[in-house]
């Protein structure tokens, strides 16, 4: 078995650097995520994040002003992917485990197979509403919330399967993160709410918390200072996206339900071209890393989005 992340992080003596990847879309080659890894490598992640996805609605026409739904995973392979970059960089994986998608037993079968490779880390979460969706609709024997996914983990860490009938069970050994939003969940009518069900999902078994990425960092140490008067105590970590063009001022904004601080999109506006953005963003994010890092954060965690040059530049300027 690997290390667990919590136990990593009581016992860490300087902020460590992690990062998120994203699956490669169907048809793709495996390559593709360690051209990303390979240049982040040398600034020693502890461990390496990577996300699930759920299947997505498409409309593809089969006759003229006929449309078909269909429904496919366009970023399939996680567990496989979470395997391949353990044994491949020696190196500890957190795979995402989400509610959309998926029933119970084939959470539990995902588990399963994550606990016999030797991956006993995951951030449970509960995934977006699919595309042509207003609200989340789980899987026909699924989970509503990500709660109820925590305690699923959590029991089969006590060896309570679904199965009732089995004997002799093998608890997992699983160290559950969960997901924090500092500027409050999209669907969360207020921040203390939002605050409230995070502490369930810490009384379910939930032992860190990954952040939402955000801009501002007295956004993030507002929501740190929340947590600790609502009695949350685990380890909270700061998640930063350098912004790279143009476009993401909308489309980071709109969705990720997230604000940007008017200097930032000031500064972007005054770029002649998507070069200049991508360094404005690098420059913000090494700014608001090296404060989190003197704030004692434990990780410093980036989300890549496929593409490692940037964060490699901030990481060489920060750790």
């Amino acid at each position: 078995m690997g290390i667990k992340i919590v136990d990593l992080l009581k016992n860490i003596k300087k902020t460590l650097f992690s990062f998120e990847l994203l699956p490669p879309l169907k048809g793709e080659n495996i390559d593709s995520i360690y051209q990303t890894i390979d240049p982040l490598m040398e600034f020693k992640p502890p461990y390496i994040n990577v996300t699930y996805h759920q299947e997505e609605v498409v409309y593809r026409e089969v006759k003229e002003n006929l449309l078909e739904k269909r429904i496919i995973w366009k970023r399939p392979g996680t567990v496989a992917i979470s395997a391949s970059i353990k044994y491949k960089y020696k190196v500890a994986v957190i795979p995402h485990i989400i509610c959309g998608g998926f029933t119970k037993e084939e959470t539990e079968n995902a588990l399963i197979d994550l606990n016999f490779l030797g991956m006993n880390n995951v951030l449970a979460v509960r995934g977006d509403p699919m595309t042509d969706a207003k609200v989340f609709i789980p899987e026909k024997g699924g989970h509503h919330h990500a709660t109820e996914l925590i305690k699923q983990i959590s029991n089969m860490n006590k060896g309570i399967y679904l199965d009732d009938e089995l004997e002799q069970t093998t608890p997992t050994n699983f160290s559950i993160g969960v997901a924090g939003y500092p500027e409050k969940h999209p669907e969360a009518p207020n921040m203390k709410s939002d605050i409230h069900f995070l502490k369930k999902k810490i009384e379910a078994g939930a032992e860190f918390i990954v952040t939402q990425m955000f801009f501002d960092n007295k956004s993030f140490f507002m929501f740190v200072d929340l947590c600790r008067e609502e009695g949350i105590e685990v380890p909270i970590i700061p998640g930063i996206k350098p912004i790279s063009t143009y476009g993401h001022l909308n489309y980071l904004s709109k969705t990720f339900s997230i604000d940007i601080p008017e200097i930032l999109v000031k500064e972007v506006l005054k770029c002649k071209d998507n070069k200049e953005v991508n360094h404005v963003g690098i420059e913000w994010a090494v700014e608001q890393s090296k404060e989190l890092i003197s704030s004692g954060v434990p990780v410093v965690h980036y989300y890549t989005m496929g593409k490692p040059n940037n964060i490699r530049k901030i990481a060489e300027a920060v750790f």
